[in-house]
């Protein structure tokens, strides 16, 4: 009788190795930032050889521009909830504007990847893809309120941008913590987007 043969280690299937490592790098990134992290240590994090990653990003940007459209994949899909809640126009940008703001509460990791990693997106035609998307389902809301391109992308990125500081300020704890700060600031972004909307030909 022969001896059995000895088993080889199982370690990672492909798409668990590469959902280990993108999980390994959200935590890193919620412990310190996106660039606060190396390919080996999320290697290490997910308990894989240091070359396994190669496999799936060929460096960390690559890594990064995988989570960050996915973050803006996550953004569309929020988005597309909040606007399709009701028909004005001005009532839709205060509910973009709120689910931003509770998108960064919810998602730290990816909210700071989307936004904070520098990544070039001409190298990525999936993440530039990912963010026309986003601008797809909210570029309509506007071009009720403002017909010209230019004035309607205007008025997005001024309700976009005054969302962006009120989540940054939260994240920083300027409005307290909890729920009840979320709370406050989910209304205040949606207060400011409509005085924002109405006051677009000021």
């Amino acid at each position: 009788m022969n001896p059995p043969a000895p088993r080889r280690p199982v370690g990672h299937h492909h798409g668990d190795l590469r959902n280990a490592l993108i999980r390994a790098a959200l935590d890193l990134v919620g412990e310190r930032g996106p660039h606060g992290f190396t390919l080996a240590e999320a290697s290490r994090r997910a308990g894989v050889s240091v070359a396994a990653p190669y496999k799936h990003f060929a460096d960390r940007e690559t890594l990064l521009a995988e989570l960050a459209t996915r973050g803006y994949r996550e953004q569309r899909a929020r988005f597309a909830v909040a606007v399709g809640g009701g028909e004005d126009p001005v009532e839709q940008l205060a509910a973009f504007a709120s689910a931003y703001v509770r998108f960064a509460a919810e998602e730290p990791a990816l909210f700071d990847i989307t936004f904070n990693a520098g990544l070039d997106k001409s190298r990525f035609a999936e993440l530039a893809a990912a963010g026309e998307e986003v601008a797809g389902v909210l570029l309509p809301v506007v071009r009720r309120l403002t017909p010209d391109p230019d004035d309607a992308f205007d008025l997005l990125l001024r309700v976009a941008g005054a969302a962006h500081g009120l989540a940054v300020f939260l994240r920083q704890g300027l409005f307290g913590v909890g729920n009840g700060a979320l709370t406050e600031t989910e209304r205040r972004a949606a207060r400011t987007a409509r005085d924002i909307a109405w006051r677009r030909d000021v």
